[in-house]
């Protein structure tokens, strides 16, 4: 992972000078690394000896910080892994062509690491990413959003790029069809752990574990699952509330805590993490043809995709 820092590094830099600030803005900022590790865990899984997945890793997490820079501004998001979001101190018009520009760098690193089909792989996560992004932005504040159209939004703008990162890592190490389509699966299962957790944590976390403000989600009216199940077990008692907070967005300083009330008195946020532990299971099922350090490390980091909520 120090290589694929050090990638990342050399890899952000621009001769015009907005680009490295803000980019190292939010790269430096930390984050977890989950999707570039991924990729490298995914590949010494799967055998690989060398080092042909680092730049893959590398591209991962690129498509991943554009991806926030461009949330961020959608969302007119406050913080980012604890810092001010870059829009805010460089600029919206900034932010969203930095990202450009970073989406940019990850095509190059993936052509440079010589695999087509990795390069494929990662090209078709880029447009599930941006179709996953419109189809929650056309479908945020909708109160009766069934369960299933949530997962199939959050399965398209999260769990598709920790998949994707997986079987590049496979495709990298030359791993037969079944292993690279059991490794996708894995990055499936934890990414859709990962963001019901994530989800969760709106509600029932603090700003150091979340990397933005505790009730951001519930602010932008975005319809989360632990959101959904509190809409839906509350029933008609509630309907003006949520109506007003959440479709409308017409909020007080006090409605935040309401909801967070809400959502946990009627079990809610229990079934969200109940439902993210479900997940994390099935992801750790998926590497049953697997054996050794490596699919321990994989497993562990499922069980870390739920526990960041405890």
């Amino acid at each position: 992972m120090a290589k694929v820092d050090a990638l990342i590094v050399e890899r952000m830099q621009s001769p015009v000078p907005v680009i490295p600030a803000l980019a190292d803005h939010l790269i430096a900022a930390g984050g977890k690394r989950l999707r570039p590790l991924l990729s490298v865990a995914a590949a010494r899984l799967a055998g690989a000896r060398d080092d042909a997945c680092l730049k893959l890793a590398a591209a991962v997490e690129f498509i991943h910080t554009a991806t926030l820079l461009h949330d961020d501004v959608v969302d007119g998001s406050q913080l980012r892994r604890g810092k001010v979001a870059a829009h805010l101190i460089w600029g919206a018009p900034s932010s969203v062509l930095v990202g450009d520009f970073l989406f940019s760098r990850a095509f190059e690193l993936m052509v440079d690491a010589g695999s087509m089909a990795a390069l494929g792989v990662l090209a078709k996560a880029s447009r599930v990413i941006a179709e996953g992004e419109v189809l929650q932005l056309t479908r945020a504040h909708e109160l009766n959003l069934g369960q299933d159209m949530y997962l199939e939004i959050i399965s398209a703008k999260t769990a598709e790029l920790f998949a994707a990162a997986a079987e590049a890592g496979a495709i990298s190490a030359g791993a037969p069809l079944a292993k690279c389509q059991a490794l996708r699966d894995y990055g499936m299962k934890l990414g859709i752990a990962f963001q019901l957790a994530d989800d969760a944590l709106d509600y029932d976390g603090a700003a150091e574990a979340l990397g933005k403000n505790p009730g951001d989600d519930f602010r932008e009216g975005k319809a989360t699952l632990p959101l959904l199940l509190a809409i839906e077990r509350t029933g008609p008692s509630e309907t003006k509330f949520w109506e007003r907070t959440v479709a409308h967005r017409d909020q007080t300083d006090l409605d935040f805590r309401r909801a967070q009330d809400l959502v946990s008195r009627t079990g809610a946020l229990d079934a969200t993490l109940n439902l993210a532990a479900d997940y994390a299971g099935a992801a750790k099922k998926a590497l049953s043809g697997f054996a050794g350090p490596w699919r321990t490390a994989l497993e562990d980091l499922a069980d870390f995709a739920v526990s960041r909520s405890a």
